[in-house]
């Protein structure tokens, strides 16, 4: 496998749709370094799922600086980084999700928006993109199967309302290689056979980008 060309891969994907397990998973199978989202020290996501319209522009500022840290830091260094969730969710699910649902002032929208254009000009896009892509039901069996404390309150419309987005997305997905995983029929996290169709697409992928 041809590491040295490549050093960024993320995982896209919605709310319980499995992107942390295949983050570990793939990162032991290709000696990747595995960058994940730091819910444990987020300041903000309790009271967010506590009070959306009150916490929403500092979630997505807080979750956009962390974000942006990682990329400086994984095109600087000299590893393979697999990352859980990428800059692009954020813009183009979440904050956009929020502000429709009347979660977010179109004031804090529009700021939050001209801040990202303005450093997405600055990073780099992943050299391979894996969007998995579940039904509701798959989401929701996830989450409850991992028992969150604080995902308790997610609204099955919520869930709903962001699948759309990420569907409108990943069909417009530009900025470089993209492979789709439908994981409904899946089950990677226990299946060898399955962990093993997962791996020879991405091999396949990343064979075919240079």
């Amino acid at each position: 496998m041809p590491k040295t060309n490549i050093k960024h891969i993320a995982i896209a994907g919605n709310i319980g749709a499995g992107k942390t397990t295949l983050t570990n998973m793939l990162a032991r199978h290709y000696k990747w370094t595995p960058h994940f989202e730091d819910v444990d020290h987020n300041p903000y996501l309790v009271d967010f799922y506590e009070d959306m319209h009150r916490w929403s522009f500092n979630l997505q500022i807080f979750f956009l600086n962390s974000r942006i840290r990682q990329l400086i830091g994984i095109r600087k260094g000299n590893e393979t980084v697999i990352q859980d969730r990428t800059i692009y969710e954020d813009a183009h699910i979440f904050a956009p999700n929020l502000y429709e649902m009347g979660l977010m002032t179109a004031r804090d929208f529009e700021n939050y928006t001209s801040f990202f254009s303005t450093l997405k000009n600055l990073v780099s896009p992943p050299d391979l993109l894996i969007y998995l892509k579940a039904s509701i039901p798959k989401l929701v069996d996830n989450i409850q199967n991992r028992g969150r404390e604080y995902e308790e309150n997610i609204r099955l419309d919520y869930l709903k309302r962001l699948n759309e987005f990420y569907n409108k997305w990943i069909d417009k997905y530009m900025d470089g290689p993209l492979l789709i995983v439908e994981v409904d029929n899946l089950d990677f996290a226990n299946k060898d056979e399955d962990f093993a169709e997962v791996v020879r697409r991405i091999d396949a992928q990343i064979h075919g980008l240079f």
